[in-house]
């Protein structure tokens, strides 16, 4: 892809080949990642991150913001 670039200077390929090659596994993840835990007591509010997801350590479950509130993955409901 860079080459296609005739402009870049030789010492900066090496880290725009790092960069590029970092964006494409962000829209690919080629393995599981990591979720944020808290527990119930220290959920952010929900409008802040809307479609966001967390891990409760507490509850041992998976919450979704709808952008409004919270709501358990096992159950349906809001927290």
């Amino acid at each position: 892809m860079l080459s296609l670039v005739p402009d870049v200077p030789p010492g900066l390929r090496p880290l725009l080949t790092h960069l590029l090659e970092a964006v494409r596994s962000l829209k690919a993840p080629g393995a599981p990642g990591p979720v944020f835990a808290c527990t119930v007591g220290e959920l952010p509010p929900a409008a802040a991150w809307p479609h966001g997801l967390v891990f409760l350590r507490d509850l041992s479950v998976l919450a979704v913001s709808d952008g409004t509130v919270w709501l358990r993955q096992d159950t349906g409901a809001s927290l």
